[in-house]
C-alpha cells in the first residue's frame, strides 16, 4: 500500500531510563514515574510496529517487508552496561546453537536473540556522554600510571598488550578485583565529598557506577573499562558509528539510534543484567581506537550521516518555524520527530507530527514535502 501514515513503535522500560522526556514526546502522563529507555520503530521480533491506516492498525511487515534496521530514540539517565555486539557470522552461529539448546529468546541468560548483525550509529539530541573503544597505546599507559590504584596493571599492558590487559581483569577472580579497586573507591568517595570530581574525567563516571553497581560489598569489574575505554562527549547533531566488536557504553544523554535489526548483546559489567565473559572477549576488538565524531553533509535542511554500512542511512532534517523541505523518496522511509510541530505531504494525503505523533513511515510515494508550524528536527531513516 502506498501513502504516508503515522507508526506506533514500542516503548521499553528499562531501568536506566528517563521520567519526562519520551512520555512528553508521546504525550503521555506517567504520574508513576515509570523509566521510559527507548522508543523503537521496526520489524524486530521483540519490539514490532503497527501503521495507523483509517483508524486500523497493520504490523510494519505488510508494508515494507522485514526491514534490515530498527530506529530508536533513547534517553539514558542511568549508565547503560559494557557491550559489544557480534558480527553477522557469528550472529548466526550463536543464534542456532542457543535455539538448539533451547533457550528460550525471551530467557535473560540468551546472548544471540536473532540471526542478525548489529552496526549501529547514534546521534546526540542532547549533551551526550559515553564510553567507545580501548584509548590509543599513549593514553592508556598515562591512565594507569597516573591512576595509582591501576598501575600493578600496567607490566600486564606492556607484555601482553590489550588483548592480554582486558582478558586479566575481565577473568581475575572477584576477590581480586575488589582488591585492586576498594582503595580506588575509598579515594573517589573522598574527592566526591570535596566537589572535585568533574564530568569530563574517569573518576567522575567511576565513582557514579561504584554508587550503581556495587553488590554485596563486590565491586564491579566493569570500573577498569571506565578507565580503558575512551571517555567522549558529542554535543547535540554530532554523530558516531559503532561497528561490531567495538566495546562501548552509553553514560548519560538522549540520542536517535540506527542499527542493524538486531538485539544481540554481549555485557561485560555496570549493569544488574547477566553478563557474558566468553563471549564478550571472543567478540571485542582489543585494540585501540581513535574517535571519529561524524557530521552530517550536505546544504539546506537536509544532511546525512556518512557511515560504513549498506544497512540503512540516517539523514537529519532541520527545519525552521515557517519553512519547509522537499525530496524524493528512495524508497520506504520512516521519519522520527524529535521536535517541532507541522505536517507531511505526499499527493493527497497530509498528516500532522508534534501532537504525540513521533513515528510516520512513506511508503512508495514519489515526493514528499514537511512543512513545519515550529522550528522542527526531524530524522530520516532508509534501508
Amino acid at each position: 500500500m502506498k501513502g504516508i501514515f503515522h507508526l506506533n513503535g514500542t516503548v521499553k522500560n528499562y531501568d536506566w531510563g528517563g521520567f519526562s522526556f519520551l512520555p512528553r514526546l508521546l504525550h503521555l502522563e506517567n504520574p508513576q514515574k515509570k523509566p521510559f529507555a527507548e522508543y523503537w520503530v521496526g520489524t524486530h521480533g521483540s519490539g514490532r510496529t503497527t501503521v495507523r491506516t483509517n483508524g486500523d492498525s497493520r504490523v510494519l511487515e505488510e508494508f515494507t517487508g522485514s526491514l534490515p534496521y530498527l530506529f530508536k530514540i533513547l534517553d539514558v539517565r542511568e549508565m547503560l552496561s559494557i557491550q559489544v555486539h557480534p558480527p553477522k557470522e557469528s550472529a548466526v552461529e550463536g543464534f542456532e546453537y542457543e535455539n538448539q539448546k533451547g533457550i528460550a529468546l525471551n530467557d535473560p541468560q540468551r546472548n544471540f536473540r536473532d540471526p542478525n548483525e548489529k552496526p549501529e550509529l547514534m546521534v546526540a539530541i542532547s549533551e551526550f556522554w559515553l564510553l567507545h573503544g580501548f584509548k590509543p597505546l599513549e593514553e592508556l599507559h598515562d591512565i594507569m600510571v597516573n591512576v595509582t590504584e591501576l598501575s600493578e596493571l600496567l607490566p600486564v599492558f606492556h607484555n601482553s598488550g590489550y588483548q592480554g590487559l582486558y582478558s586479566l581483569v575481565m577473568k581475575m577472580p572477584q576477590a581480586e578485583v575488589n582488591r585492586i579497586l576498594e582503595p580506588l573507591h575509598r579515594k573517589l568517595v573522598k574527592e566526591e565529598g570535596k566537589g572535585s570530581l568533574e564530568k569530563n574525567t574517569e573518576d567522575f563516571w567511576a565513582a557514579r557506577a561504584l554508587h550503581s553497581f556495587t553488590r554485596e560489598g563486590n565491586i564491579d569489574r566493569g570500573i577498569f573499562s571506565v578507565y580503558f575505554f575512551n571517555l567522549l562527549k558529542l554535543q547535540k547533531g554530532k554523530g558516531i558509528y559503532q561497528p561490531p566488536g567495538v566495546p562501548h557504553a552509553y553514560l548519560e544523554g538522549r540520542n536517535v539510534e540506527i542499527m542493524g535489526s538486531s538485539d544481540n548483546v554481549l555485557r561485560g559489567g555496570l549493569t544488574n543484567k547477566p553478563i557474558s565473559i566468553d563471549e564478550l572477549l571472543k567478540h571485542t576488538r582489543c585494540e585501540p581506537l581513535y574517535p571519529k565524531i561524524i557530521e552530517p553533509e550536505g546544504s539546506g535542511a537536509l544532511k546525512t550521516y556518512q557511515i560504513p554500512t549498506d544497512l540503512f542511512r540516517l539523514s537529519s532534517i532541520e527545519i525552521p518555524s515557517g519553512g519547509s523541505v522537499s525530496w524524493k523518496p528512495s524508497g520506504n522511509e520512516i521519519l522520527m520527530i524529535v521536535e517541532g510541530e507541522g505536517r507531511v505531504t505526499s499527493g493527497e494525503t497530509s498528516l500532522p507530527f508534534g501532537e504525540g505523533s513521533l513515528s510516520i513511515l512513506i511508503s512508495g510515494m514519489p515526493e514528499v514535502r514537511v512543512d513545519a508550524d515550529k522550528t522542527s528536527l526531524i530524522f530520516r531513516a532508509e534501508g
